[in-house]
C-alpha cells in the first residue's frame, strides 16, 4: 500500500467513525508494533511518516535501573531482548526506550488480522471517547429521542445514531411508552465500560421540568426571570419557584403564558403532571407561604436551630394544606429547605400555650417566685435569666407591679441563676463530649433542648436528634447506638 492509498483509507475511517485522522493513524502503528512483536518475539516501535506514508519499524529495549531486579507491569522479568540497563545506553534515562531501526516486514493473513483486529478496538475506544466527551459536556441538558425498545421496565432510546437508556425509576409512574414514540428526556449521566458508553436520562427528575420552562419561555433564557429551583412528585404535581431581575415584569405570568399555554405545554410534556409556579422572596417565612399554595397561612413560627418551620392553617384550608398523601407539603418542604410542620389555628394556639407555660415554669423556679410574677416578666418580654440580667433597672422599675427594691431583688437572683445555669451547661457539655461524635456545638443544641445527660441522649430516636440537629442519619444512628452502649444498653 502506497502513501496516497494509506492517507485514502485513514480518511474513509476517521469521516466514517467521526474521530480524528490522527488518531487512526495512531491506531495503526500500534496494531502494526503488536503484528511486528508477536512474529519475531521482540519489542517493535512502528512509526508512519505523516507526509509521505512511509513506514518505518524500530526494535526497541526499555532502560531500567542498573543492577535492579526488574519486574514489568506483565510480570515479565528482566530479558536482554526487552530491556537495556541505563548504563548501556548513550545517555537515556530510565523508562525511555532505546531504539534501533530494522526492515519493515510484509504480514501474511495472521499478522494481518492481527492488525484488522487492533484497529478495530482502537476505533472503537476513539469513538467512544469522542462520545463520552461529547455527551459529557451536554449533562443537564433535555434532548428529543425515539424509543427503540422496551425491556423489564426500560426504556431504550435512540439520541440521533448514539444509544441511551431511561431507567424504569427515572420514568413517570403510570406513563405509557411503546415503540417509536417520540419524548423528550434529560441527560443524567455518562458512563464508559468495556462494553461500551452508557448514557443514562431521565423523566422524573425536577431539573427536567427546569429545563422545560427554560425552552418554553423566552424571559427565562434571555436573564429576565430566573428560576430559584424546583420539586416534583412526577407525574402528579410540582412546584417551581422564580423571580423577576425586573419590577416591571410579572414572573408568574409569564411562565404561565398566554390563557396558560407555556405551563400547559410543560404539563403535556409531563405527562399531564399539574405545576404551580411560586414567587420566590428572599425572606424564608413569606417564601415558605408563597410554597403553600393553594393553601393559605395564618401564621408562621420559626425555628433556626432545627431549620424548621411551624405553620397554622385555619381547619377548613388544612386538608388543602397538607395535600392528598401530604404531597403539598412535601413539594413546599423540598422546594424552600425547610422543615414544615403543618397545623390547624386551634393546634398552633394549644402549642404555643403550652411552650409559654413551660418557660414560664422554668422561669419561675430558676428565680424563686411564684407563676404570676414569671408571667408578668414573661408578658415585659423577659422570658430568660439572660435577658433580665441585662435588662435597664429603669425599665424593669417601670413596670407597675414592681418596685426598686423588687427589681434589684430579681437581677441578683437572675445573675445566680445564670451562673448556676452555665455551670450546669460546661458540665453537661462535657458529659454530652464523651459521647463519639457529639462535638461541641451539637452538644450546645441538645443543651437548649434540656438534653443534659448520656441517658437522656440515649433516649432520643435517629429521628428526634435529626429533627434536633440536621445531619447525617448514619451519623446520628452511630451516635444514638454509642450512647446506648455508654449507658449499659447491651449489657
Amino acid at each position: 500500500m502506497d502513501g496516497k492509498e494509506l492517507f485514502l483509507m485513514v480518511e474513509a475511517i476517521s469521516n466514517e467513525k467521526n474521530i480524528s485522522k490522527e488518531e487512526v493513524l495512531e491506531s495503526l502503528e500500534k496494531a502494526l508494533a503488536i503484528a511486528t512483536k508477536k512474529r519475531n518475539n521482540i519489542d517493535a516501535y512502528v512509526e508512519i511518516n505523516r507526509q509521505t506514508g512511509e513506514f518505518l519499524t524500530f526494535r526497541q529495549w526499555m532502560v531500567v535501573a542498573d543492577g535492579e531486579l526488574f519486574v514489568d507491569d506483565d510480570g515479565t522479568e528482566f530479558d536482554l531482548e526487552l530491556h537495556i540497563y541505563e548504563k548501556d545506553t548513550d545517555g537515556l534515562v530510565v523508562d525511555d526506550y532505546m531504539r534501533k531501526p530494522i526492515e519493515t516486514q510484509e504480514f501474511g493473513r495472521i499478522a494481518a488480522q492481527i492488525v484488522k483486529q487492533v484497529i478495530i478496538q482502537k476505533v472503537r475506544e476513539a469513538e467512544r471517547e469522542v462520545i463520552v466527551n461529547d455527551y459529557s459536556s451536554r449533562i443537564g441538558e433535555v434532548i428529543m429521542v425515539t424509543v427503540k425498545r422496551v425491556d423489564r421496565g426500560n426504556i431504550y432510546v435512540d439520541m440521533g445514531g448514539v444509544d441511551g437508556m431511561i431507567p424504569k425509576f427515572d420514568l413517570i409512574p403510570n406513563e405509557s411508552v411503546r415503540k417509536n414514540d417520540r419524548l423528550r428526556a434529560y441527560i443524567k449521566e455518562v458512563k464508559s465500560s468495556i462494553r461500551g458508553v452508557q448514557i443514562f436520562l431521565s423523566r422524573s427528575v425536577s431539573e427536567m421540568m427546569i429545563e422545560l420552562f427554560k425552552m418554553e419561555v423566552p424571559e427565562i433564557s434571555a436573564g429576565v426571570i430566573e428560576i430559584m429551583g424546583g420539586s416534583r412528585d412526577p407525574g402528579l404535581r410540582s412546584k417551581l419557584a422564580v423571580r423577576a431581575k425586573d419590577k416591571r415584569i410579572d414572573p408568574i405570568g409569564s411562565c404561565i403564558g398566554m390563557r396558560g399555554a407555556r405551563v400547559q405545554a410543560v404539563s403535556n410534556e409531563l405527562n399531564a403532571e399539574r405545576v404551580d409556579i411560586i414567587l420566590w422572596d428572599e425572606d424564608p417565612a413569606q417564601f415558605v407561604i408563597n410554597a403553600m399554595a393553594p393553601a393559605e397561612v395564618s401564621s408562621i413560627i420559626v425555628d433556626e436551630n432545627k431549620h424548621s418551620m411551624d405553620i397554622a392553617v385555619e381547619d377548613e384550608q388544612l386538608a388543602l394544606a397538607i395535600g392528598r398523601g401530604g404531597q403539598n407539603i412535601k413539594l413546599a418542604s423540598r422546594l424552600t429547605g425547610w422543615k414544615l410542620n403543618v397545623m390547624s389555628t386551634i393546634q398552633a394556639d394549644e402549642e404555643q400555650v403550652q411552650e409559654m407555660q413551660k418557660i414560664s415554669d422554668k422561669l419561675a423556679d430558676q428565680l424563686g417566685v411564684d407563676s404570676e410574677v414569671a408571667g408578668v416578666l414573661i408578658e415585659e418580654g423577659f422570658d430568660s435569666v439572660d435577658e433580665l440580667v441585662d435588662a435597664d433597672t429603669q425599665v424593669l422599675g417601670n413596670i407597675e407591679e414592681f418596685d426598686a427594691s423588687m427589681v434589684e431583688e430579681l437581677q441578683e437572683r437572675a445573675s445566680d441563676a445564670q451562673l448556676v445555669q452555665a455551670l450546669g451547661d460546661a458540665e453537661a457539655s462535657e458529659i454530652l463530649m464523651s459521647v463519639e461524635g457529639v462535638n461541641e456545638d451539637l452538644a450546645s443544641v441538645l443543651i437548649e433542648v434540656d438534653i443534659f445527660t448520656v441517658d437522656d441522649l440515649a433516649e432520643l430516636s435517629i429521628d428526634e436528634l435529626l429533627d434536633i440537629q440536621d445531619m447525617d442519619i448514619e451519623i446520628a444512628s452511630s451516635i444514638i447506638m454509642t450512647a446506648r452502649e455508654n449507658e449499659g444498653w447491651f449489657d
